[in-house]
């Protein structure tokens, strides 16, 4: 969810909690991303999941498992962050 160019060095990165369980969708700060439809194309997600710009979390570069490639439905991301912080 950071910026690449925020330039902090530090070794830490805001990340949004990924769940495959569909039934947490619904929400206007939450996206829903199918792993096989369109803006999720070789993003790495095995199965359908909500992104939830609700659940933000500053995390250490050495608790990351897995890299996400970036989404193409940036814009749904968006909106729903501004819904989280009330932009």
């Amino acid at each position: 969810m950071q910026a690449d160019s925020l330039g902090a060095d530090l070794p830490q990165t805001v990340v949004a909690m990924i769940t495959s369980n569909m039934a947490r969708a619904g929400h206007a700060s939450r996206v829903i991303v199918r792993a096989g439809g369109q803006g999720a194309e070789g993003s790495g997600l095995l199965t359908d999941s909500v992104i939830m710009t609700d659940n933000l979390a500053t995390i250490h570069h050495s608790e990351i498992d897995r890299v996400i490639r970036a989404l193409s439905m940036m814009t749904d991301v968006d909106a729903a962050l501004r819904t989280t912080l009330a932009l």
